[in-house]
């Protein structure tokens, strides 16, 4: 399964929106362009989200390493 990054998606749904605003589509497609738009947008969300958790992570990571740093130098 191919990896499709944040910013393909991005494209993508930015196209949907544009193919949907100029209103050319009948309401079939109009419909199956919405749900493809709808997909492509709880897909950009999970990669925000895990992109989010990711930073929490490192930003706790790197608290505790300067904690244990301060405190190794408070001692010499």
């Amino acid at each position: 399964m191919e990896t499709i990054n944040f910013e393909e998606n991005m494209e993508k749904l930015e196209k949907i929106v544009n193919e949907l605003e100029k209103g050319e589509l009948n309401l079939d497609d109009s419909v199956k362009k919405f749900e493809e738009g709808i997909q492509l947008s709880k897909e950009c969300n999970k990669i925000l989200e895990e992109a989010e958790k990711k930073i929490t992570i490192l930003l706790e990571e790197a608290e505790t390493t300067e904690e244990k740093e301060f405190k190794t130098d408070e001692n010499a």
